[in-house]
């Protein structure tokens, strides 16, 4: 994939060549042909991020992820060499789950000194080797090394677990991720370890939330009703523009500058901000975090507000200047469907105030999350009418159009390859 330079002044999108400025095709969205060949182009080939060291604190933490568009279920183990690994959730010898509580389909977490299949009782170590067979006389010839779990790529950045489910990723993780990600190598998230989490099944295709998060454009108008009227109206009047886009590769990044809550007049401000001191900008104690990365507000506004980085396919890391930032998924279920997840991460909280602050804002950011999930459904529905085919972006949409192509590419050069066969 090309590395996207820094465009001069101007538009930004036309300085993308590549990306064009015609109306767009929601096509990829709409279509159950080409879901199917974006989950074997894109989500079993790419490096996807599954969750931080800190959900696998100790020796023999664990959990699983299901990831639906692979069609499989992967276990995350901490082994007793401190090393974290992956492996399919899938015994070798009839196929049944692995780990698994009442639910198959549902995700699980522990601590466990070996994972025994409720079926069978085979049982393997937090290494994966099979270490134990039910009546293993019984069986022909069979050799305990040859059935250990089925091992999946897992290497971690920045504390964030990434997966692979490719036979033989053709990129290293640090590679996928390029210079743009990279470059936030010393943000201090492993000191951000308070975690709240939301998950949402939402009725849309998984771009679609994407492209609701990677522009600014709608929010004086979908969001009015959470701001104060004075606020809300002289936002709708002007309008919002971000100062800073960049592409690089399959990444895209969003930088904004922001506002000082606690410093805009009473009048702008909700009761509540004031009694918790926080809201959807975060707390308003804003935790000394030290010296940022050389990879956050490249476009040095003063002040700033937020980094939004968008990292293909599925996974957003948004850091905001107060000391706190987000993680978003979104797990494809279908061509019409899939699931949303978010995490805000803050500083432990040290007393009731701290952790009242949190609360508030963790309820704010939910409230904004559905008000922006919300139109999603009835954009599906009239998507696939296909009443209207051709869609005009503006500049501000630029990272829309960047996601929507990147995936269209990943699938093209996927299968438009020769197979083995034809290549003889």
């Amino acid at each position: 994939m090309p590395r996207w330079p820094k465009p001069p002044e101007g538009s930004w999108t036309e300085h993308y060549s590549e990306l064009g400025t015609a109306p767009m095709s929601y096509e990829d969205s709409i279509s159950p042909e080409f879901y199917e060949l974006e989950r074997t182009a894109i989500f079993q080939r790419a490096w996807l991020n599954v969750g931080r060291v800190e959900q696998l604190p100790k020796v023999g933490s664990y959990f699983t992820k299901e990831i639906d568009a692979a069609r499989t279920s992967v276990i995350l183990v901490r082994g007793r060499d401190q090393q974290i690994r992956a492996f399919h959730n899938i015994c070798r010898h009839r196929g049944n789950k692995l780990v698994w509580n009442e639910f198959p389909r549902e995700e699980t977490s522990g601590t466990c000194r070996q994972f025994t299949c409720k079926y069978h009782g085979w049982r393997y170590g937090l290494d994966g080797a099979l270490s134990f067979v039910q009546q293993e006389g019984e069986f022909f010839d069979l050799d305990k090394a040859d059935y250990g779990l089925a091992a999946v790529h897992c290497e971690v950045w920045a504390g964030f677990v990434f997966v692979n489910l490719a036979p033989e990723p053709p990129q290293t993780l640090r590679e996928f991720l390029g210079p743009m990600v990279t470059d936030l190598e010393g943000y201090p998230f492993d000191k951000l370890t308070d975690r709240y989490y939301y998950r949402a099944e939402v009725g849309a295709n998984w771009k679609l939330y994407m492209d609701a998060f990677q522009e600014f454009y709608h929010a004086p108008v979908l969001h009015a009703s959470q701001s104060p009227d004075n606020y809300a109206n002289a936002a709708q009047q002007a309008g919002f523009e971000a100062p800073h886009y960049q592409l690089d590769g399959p990444h895209r990044l969003v930088s904004t500058s922001g506002v000082v809550t606690w410093e805009l007049d009473p009048t702008m401000r909700k009761p509540m901000e004031d009694i918790t001191r926080s809201g959807l900008f975060g707390p308003w104690d804003v935790p000394d975090l030290g010296e940022m990365p050389v990879g956050l507000n490249p476009a040095k506004c003063d002040p700033w507000g937020l980094d939004s980085f968008q990292l293909f396919p599925n996974f957003v890391i948004l850091i905001w200047s107060g000391g706190w930032y987000l993680t978003y998924h979104y797990w494809p279920t279908g061509h019409d469907t899939h699931v949303f997840e978010g995490n805000l991460y803050f500083t432990p909280a040290k007393t009731p105030r701290d952790r009242l602050a949190r609360e508030m804002a963790a309820v704010t950011f939910k409230e904004y999350a559905l008000q922006d999930s919300n139109t999603l459904e009835a954009t599906q529905i009239m998507l696939e009418s296909r009443a209207v085919t051709r869609f005009p972006l503006n500049d501000q949409e630029i990272l829309l159009r960047h996601l929507h192509k990147v995936a269209g590419d990943w699938v093209r050069e996927h299968h438009d390859r020769p197979t083995e066969a034809e290549a003889r």
